[in-house]
């Protein structure tokens, strides 16, 4: 899998995100579009994952506090599930926060999702909540 970042809302990389963004939560999960593209747009840094030249997984960063890099907007294309594109995707963004110094990573998770991360090294904290009428826990991973 091929990666390519930016911070250019303007770039071919961000619309491909947005896209894959679009599929997954409001296509698949009827999350509003509304509530999709947000006010952290301009303040993360976007990751798309490319399997074949084609877009098929993104994500998005940005340093919290110092050291610690919030996950948001985790996606897989339909296509790419189950061909290791998830797992390639987070190791990915522990390779990128870790070359800006990074100490920890956190993420909010959707419940059907945790195992998922678990199997990449997060641990749940807390109680549960809702986010777009989606069920989430908190997940955390430490960074040696």
């Amino acid at each position: 899998m091929e990666f390519k970042w930016t911070e250019d809302l303007a770039s071919d990389v961000y619309k491909e995100a947005v896209h894959i963004r679009k599929e997954v939560f409001v296509k698949e999960q009827n999350v509003p579009a509304e509530l999709e593209i947000d006010e952290f747009e301009d303040k993360t840094t976007h990751l798309v994952g490319y399997i074949d030249s084609t877009p098929s997984a993104t994500a998005r960063i940005y340093e919290k506090t110092p050291g610690v890099f919030k996950i948001q907007r985790v996606a897989v294309m339909q296509s790419a599930r189950k061909t290791g594109a998830g797992k390639q995707l987070m190791a990915e963004i522990e390779r990128k926060a870790r070359s800006l110094s990074g100490k920890k990573l956190i993420l909010d998770s959707q419940d059907h999702a945790s195992p998922f991360y678990e199997k990449s090294g997060f641990t749940v904290e807390g109680e549960g909540f809702m986010d777009a009428g989606i069920p989430h826990h908190f997940m955390i991973k430490l960074l040696d």
